[in-house]
Order: C-alpha cells, then structure tokens, then sequence
C-alpha cells in the first residue's frame, strides 16, 4: 500500500483515508498516482456499492504537499507529469459510477477539496474549512476541476473560492452547495454512515445506471445517446425494476439484488 494511504473493504462499502496527520494530510505525488488503481479496485470488486473517502485524524486533507513542488513542478515537464497524476485521481473518482462520499472533518483545502468535489456527495463536520488556493501559489486550476466546481456552486461562489483562495466555514460551504449538510463533529460518522446505508439499501442498477448519466450530463451531453438507452432499457428486463414494483404494491421494503 502506497504510504499515508489506508484501504479497506467493510462488507458493500470501501474507505480510502488519506493517512498523513502530522502533515494535515497532504497529498504527495504517490498518493496522487495510487488513487485510480484503488478506484478500479472498488469498480472490479462486486461486492463493494460505495466508497467513503475521509482523513485520519482531524483533517481531511490540507491538499497536494507543496514540499514536493520544488523537486516534482520546477519546470514546466515536471508540472505536466505532476498535473496529470492529479487529473488521474480526479477522473478515476469522478467517473466511478458506485456512489463517491466524502466525509470532511477539519481541513478540506486545494488538492483536498478538489478530490472531494470529484465525489458525488460531501459531508462536514460543523468544525470543517474549505478553500482552493491556486491563486496564491501563482497555478491556474484544471479545467475539468473548475467545470465541476462552477456546476457545482456556480460561477460567482466559485470565483470567490478560485480568485480569492479564501477559506469558508462549514455553514458557508453549505450555504453555497459545497456540501450536501454538515453535522456535529461527534455525529459526522454516523449520520454519514447512516446515508451510505442507504445508497447500499436502493436498487444498485438504478443508482450505477443514474450516476453515468448524471456524469454525461456534467461532462457536456445534452442528449440521450446509445448508451443511455442501454443502460435504461437494461434495468427495466432486470430482476430489481420487478422486484421494486412488487414491493411498491405490497407496501413492503423492496429486497433487491442487482
């Protein structure tokens, strides 16, 4: 396992911790590298329905360790070589069609907060800060990273976040559409927990079969294509679309098995 990163299975449900507390968490290069392997691990593995990202300790991640910048992006061949391990990690996470949640504590800055705006839900704890500082590092954020961010919370919070490289409080994030909610920092394991359960709980088709179409869309598709009708005309001749009408008419919790 690539060090200051931790990798479990749990039954249905993988946690990838970013495990560097005496540094915040920062990223190194190596973690960067490592996450789409881990990724592919929780695609491949059957199993597996969602993936938790988190930080060991009281930070999720205080983003890509700057004390590597002089050696890996002093020049322009290095910054590339860098930029692409991170745009790596950032499609591997954003293009999994299991769910992706991030669950924040502390810390959530640059690199941080990039990784977990590539999952499809985020949430804080009431003690959590947010930022994206490139512009105090003299770097221009990634195009895909700045598209999702601006779909995310819209061009004028996410100016704010990129122009200033300000931090916001949990209550502010929320208030913008960073995160999904924010907990007590006792409550955050549970009730983040408590919704992975029930992403796990609902037909696994149907929730792959939206999230790839939800990332379509994100990506630019205004229209259904082939692979949209495959994927809807598939979960229909599924054991869990008849499954979930007969328990709808029973008025019983459907038991899915797809």
């Amino acid at each position: 396992m690539t060090e200051g990163i931790e990798f479990a299975r749990d039954g249905e449900v993988a946690r990838l911790t970013f495990a560097r507390p005496g540094k915040r968490n920062a990223i190194s290069y190596d973690m960067w590298s490592a996450i789409p392997g881990l990724v592919d691990e929780v695609a491949q593995d059957p199993a597996v329905k969602v993936l938790v990202l988190t930080g060991a300790g009281a930070d999720f991640s205080a983003g890509a360790d700057i004390g590597e910048f002089r050696d890996l992006r002093s020049s322009a061949e290095g910054a590339a070589t860098y930029d692409k391990a991170v745009d790596a990690a950032v499609h591997a996470l954003s293009s999994l069609c299991k769910p992706t949640v991030a669950m924040i504590r502390g810390n959530c800055v640059g690199g941080g907060c990039q990784l977990s705006v590539a999952c499809d839900f985020r949430f804080a704890a009431d003690d959590a800060r947010f930022g994206i500082t490139p512009a105090k590092l003299g770097i221009v954020y990634h195009f895909t990273s700045t598209r999702r961010l601006v779909l995310l919370v819209g061009p004028a919070h996410a100016r704010y976040l990129l122009l200033s490289g300000q931090l916001v409080d949990a209550a502010r994030a929320r208030e913008m559409g960073l995160v999904n909610d924010v907990f007590p920092e006792a409550a955050l394991e549970e009730s983040t927990m408590e919704f992975v359960r029930t992403l796990c709980s609902r037909s696994q088709p149907a929730v792959r079969g939206m999230n790839r179409i939800i990332e379509k869309i994100l990506s630019g598709q205004a229209e259904a294509d082939s692979e949209v009708d495959e994927i809807r005309g598939a979960v229909v001749h599924g054991a869990d679309y008849a499954e979930g009408v007969a328990a709808f008419l029973e008025r019983r919790p459907p038991r899915f098995t797809g």
